[in-house]
């Protein structure tokens, strides 16, 4: 029997609306729906790894730590039933919501004896999709858009947009702020240009990935206070954003 595979857009006002700079991992098997689900997840301000496999899933899970995981029930070499509990064993803290054509309410009350903390069958918009992982987040505690990002003396500060370094404010244009937001929400992760493009550019941008060196060394310039670099390059891999102590 062939599955349920609508999803519907929704209001784009609804899914462009976040609080959080949370990473999200998508587990979906079939990749329109997969890409969908990335691309409004990334539109609305979060940080998104997405795979359609179970065994990818945990791989992606050590590397890219995820403060929450959308979740297909069926998945082409396991259960997203059990890959819950595979994710919870690895980090109890990991947020869970389902996504599954399966509607009876036995299945739902096996997710939720699992451990999820919401459950949505398709078909279903994608700003409701936002706006349960929001609420899940919310009731998790996770970050307010009010909550200062903070690197060794360096403060972002989503609310008003101002960007300080050991107390001196920067003057960054909107991609530049968008690169380091990026950069310290992923402090300590070596990031390709690739996944820089995709992040801060998202689906906006078909140039030159050299784009990316061209706003780093700007960047790096306007953070340039005679201290070590925060800035690195991992040559052969990308960049990272670490304290130098």
């Amino acid at each position: 029997m062939a599955r349920s595979t609508s999803i519907r857009p929704g209001s784009t006002s609804a899914t462009l609306s976040t609080t959080s700079d949370a990473r999200v991992l998508v587990v979906e098997d079939e990749r329109a729906i997969r890409e969908l689900l990335a691309r409004t997840l990334q539109l609305s301000g979060f940080v998104v790894q997405a795979t359609g496999t179970y065994r990818n899933a945990i791989s992606a899970a050590e590397s890219f730590r995820p403060d929450l995981a959308v979740l297909d029930v069926l998945l082409p070499d396991g259960s997203g039933l059990d890959l819950c509990q595979a994710l919870r064993a690895y980090d109890e803290d990991i947020a869970v919501v389902f996504v599954t054509a399966r509607d009876a309410v036995p299945d739902r009350l096996t997710g939720f004896a699992l451990g999820a903390d919401d459950y949505l069958v398709k078909p279903f918009s994608v700003a409701e999709l936002v706006a349960r992982v929001n609420a899940v987040l919310r009731r998790r505690g996770g970050r307010d858009a009010s909550d200062a990002l903070v690197v060794a003396g360096l403060v972002m500060r989503d609310d008003s947009h101002e960007v300080s370094l050991g107390g001196r404010v920067l003057d960054l244009s909107p991609t530049e702020y968008r690169l380091l937001r990026y950069l310290m929400v992923n402090q300590g992760r070596v990031l390709s240009k690739e996944q820089i493009l995709s992040q801060v550019w998202r689906h906006d941008y078909f140039g030159d990935a050299g784009v990316v060196e061209k706003f780093v060394s700007q960047v790096r310039r306007k953070l340039d206070d005679g201290t070590p670099a925060l800035i690195q390059t991992v040559r052969g891999f990308g960049y990272v954003l670490r304290d130098p102590r």
